[in-house]
């Protein structure tokens, strides 16, 4: 089999970086060009000493190489207009930009299953953290309260992340119905409410990406928590992503769908 060929955008960002390395690190996987809007070079060196296009004209790389999959972690605005120019030339999606509406989420799938492609849309690309979700989605059929206490680097834009409001929501259609909120008045300083999970958002240096659900019940707390060392966690979620969108058409949401969770 041919390997697959993908593009990145953001390939100059912090996830785009290694993103490009185990893509090109990937025997089943052909890296065929990058895209960012910070690109000042025509060419990007990879790991092993050669060079792919580098361009901040996503159009130009996509109609000149013709990529299988376009892999996006950017922001919110580029990822959506990506989506549409990528859908409209064949070309399968892999999104963990974060930020994008219920809106987007509904126009990505429009746009794939209107050109008869894949699109993988994950708030987050970390086993660990899939696994995570899994856990708080069966605990919350049990407790009746739950917070969530996110932190991230503080060169991260939204708050509250991505994941921290998949899981609320996920929480919440698992017990079918939100979760109860203490008694009093809301204070502007009790973070932000999503299905009567409080999320608290915490942005500092030397963090990157932690995140701890905790839910409360007469006489007991349960907590379950993951944290993020290095960006390189991303990556097996990222491959198997790419594998996997070129098999669907449409919007898949959430890596667990990948995994059979």
């Amino acid at each position: 089999m041919s390997a697959i060929k993908v593009v990145v955008q953001g390939a100059l960002g912090k996830v785009g970086q290694e993103v490009v390395k185990a893509v090109s690190a990937e025997p089943e996987m052909q890296l065929v060009g990058a895209v960012d809007l910070k690109a000042k070079a025509d060419t990007l060196a990879l790991p092993d000493g050669s060079s792919v296009p580098l361009s901040s004209d996503l159009e130009h790389i996509l109609t000149s190489f013709k990529p299988q999959v376009l892999v996006d972690f950017s922001i919110a605005q580029a990822a959506m207009s990506a989506a549409r120019l990528a859908t409209e030339r064949g070309v399968n999606l892999v999104i963990g930009t974060t930020g994008l509406s219920p809106d987007d989420l509904k126009e990505i799938d429009r746009l794939a299953r209107a050109h008869q492609v894949g699109a993988v849309v994950a708030p987050n690309f970390a086993l660990g953290a899939v696994l995570m979700m899994h856990l708080a989605k069966i605990a919350a059929k049990y407790l009746d309260y739950a917070e969530i206490i996110e932190l991230h680097h503080h060169l991260k834009v939204d708050a509250p992340s991505g994941t921290a409001q998949a899981t609320a929501r996920a929480m919440a259609a698992a017990r079918g119905k939100p979760f109860l909120q203490p008694q009093g008045r809301p204070a502007a300083s009790r973070g932000e409410v999503v299905e009567g999970v409080t999320i608290h958002s915490v942005r500092l240096p030397g963090l990157m990406a932690h995140q701890e659900v905790i839910l409360g019940g007469p006489g007991q707390t349960l907590s379950i928590r993951h944290d993020t060392i290095n960006r390189e966690c991303y990556m097996p979620g990222v491959m198997l992503a790419i594998k996997e969108v070129l098999k669907r058409q449409g919007l898949v949401y959430g890596l667990d769908a990948l995994l059979g969770l």
